[in-house]
């Protein structure tokens, strides 16, 4: 078995919560938790690529898995080391060539401001390395999904304890491999998909799911982490939908307990655990083909 490559790194995860005193409605003091919330800025051989906000729990991992995820570095084995010191808020990647991202000016030249929280970016080297990704054509089946989110359900820690954060993991049946929770999706996003990098993890056979929306972007770091399925406790935003049907995402949004809506790819999902009919809120048709 050939062996992995791991660059030099700093273990410099932070404590996800701050203890601190609040006055409730009833003017008595509470002791609560809060989630932490610091700045990062990667610079790649010095030369500065962003300012992410992060919970700071996954630091090395969270950089990695967005120079993958943004393709502005091809190969794990480019990167030397990588260096993260709170004092100066700074995240310092060393190449192997010292030469900063290659072709810098060009893949760095434009620029996407995203809804993901804090906000996002995405540059148009990502957009482009998209449309080269093949996802395996996968078929899931209802009692999976049933079983998967029953394992969630013991999940999400940080947030039961101190909300404003969300979570996202990957899944493989039902089988939660590995949950990561930010302050940004998108940042828990790309933390796990360097830990895909790192361990060499394939997503062809993963689920990829998260406690927030489904929006272009999320859709986008699932795809370019070669994974076919996104399933999300929350709702979806109409460019999501639309990439998730260009590149060939199955979509399943507003899943929790027993109810789930799929949006993209419903020919693939088998329907072998129906729950008794119930009347909705929600307007109801006959499922295609049906």
């Amino acid at each position: 078995m050939k062996k992995l490559y791991r660059p030099g790194m700093t273990q410099a995860g932070l404590s996800p919560t701050h203890e601190v005193v609040a006055i409730d409605e009833f003017g008595d003091q509470r002791d609560m938790s809060i989630a932490g919330e610091s700045p990062l800025t990667l610079k790649v051989d010095d030369q500065e690529v962003v300012t992410l906000m992060t919970l700071g729990t996954h630091p090395e991992e969270l950089v990695l898995g967005y120079l993958r995820n943004q393709r502005l570095v091809e190969k794990i084995e480019d990167i030397e080391s990588v260096t993260v010191n709170w004092e100066r808020e700074q995240a310092n990647i060393a190449t192997y060539r010292r030469e900063g991202i290659v072709d810098r000016e060009e893949k760095m030249a434009n620029r996407t401001v995203t809804t993901g929280c804090g906000q996002g970016t995405i540059f148009s080297c990502t957009l482009g390395a998209l449309y080269e990704v093949q996802l395996p054509e996968v078929v899931l089946k209802q009692s999976m999904i049933y079983g998967l989110l029953k394992t969630l359900g013991g999940y999400n820690d940080l947030y039961k304890k101190a909300g404003a954060v969300h979570g996202c993991a990957l899944c493989a049946g039902e089988e939660v491999l590995m949950f990561v929770e930010d302050v940004g999706r998108h940042n828990a996003a790309d933390a796990i998909a360097g830990r895909m990098w790192l361990d060499g993890i394939e997503g062809g056979d993963k689920v990829f799911y998260t406690t927030g929306r489904l929006t272009s972007e999320i859709v986008m770091k699932t795809a370019l982490m070669g994974i076919p399925v996104l399933l999300s406790r929350s709702g979806i935003t109409h460019m999501g939908l639309e990439l998730a049907e260009e590149v060939g995402v199955i979509m399943i949004a507003r899943a929790k307990g027993r109810h789930f809506l799929i949006y993209n790819g419903s020919d693939r999902v088998e329907l072998d655990a129906m729950p008794p009919p119930k009347e909705t809120t929600y307007n109801r048709r006959p499922r295609p083909g049906a």
